[in-house]
């Protein structure tokens, strides 16, 4: 198999997680979370040789696409971005809009968090197992059981008093 496929494999094996890791860090602007997909797979294809397999690929890979949607945010440009800036809703039925306004308030909660536990509550939410999160974070497996306790509680007061 050639590079190039090993890649597009490796690229359609992540691209999706990539993709909603970025989005929670976008506060659900798709246009900006393509853009910080691409540029994750960017230096993923340009970093390829510094792997040297110590960790899972998956973890190497989300740990690029964080430090990419932390880096541009810190970025006086992106500094503008709101917690409202949202696609709008296209929803037909009052379900799907209700649907919508969750998503919202989540990713308006999300948004408050720290940039790690941030980190640590959108790659939970890709299902990603805790042990490869605490890889990727550089935290003990017991910190982040603890610490993901702790913010699907913060997050469940958030979302149920707006705090």
């Amino acid at each position: 198999m050639s590079i190039e496929e090993d890649f597009t494999e490796i690229y359609h094996m992540h691209a999706a997680k990539v993709y909603s890791i970025c989005l929670g860090y976008a506060s659900g602007d798709e246009m900006l979370a393509k853009d910080w997909q691409q540029e994750t797979f960017v230096k993923v294809w340009n970093h390829r040789k510094s792997f040297k397999g110590h960790s899972a690929i998956g973890t190497w890979i989300y740990r690029i696409a964080v430090n990419v949607c932390l880096s541009d945010l810190r970025k006086p440009k992106l500094q503008r971005l709101s917690n409202d800036r949202m696609p709008p809703a296209e929803a037909e039925d009052t379900e799907e809009r209700s649907q919508d306004e969750k998503l919202k308030k989540m990713y308006r909660c999300i948004n408050q968090l720290t940039e790690q536990n941030k980190a640590l509550i959108l790659l939970e939410l890709e299902e990603i197992p805790q042990a490869t999160i605490a890889e990727t974070v550089g935290l003990a497996h017991g910190a982040v059981r603890t610490r993901l306790s702790r913010i699907r509680k913060a997050l469940l007061k958030c979302m149920t008093n707006g705090k």
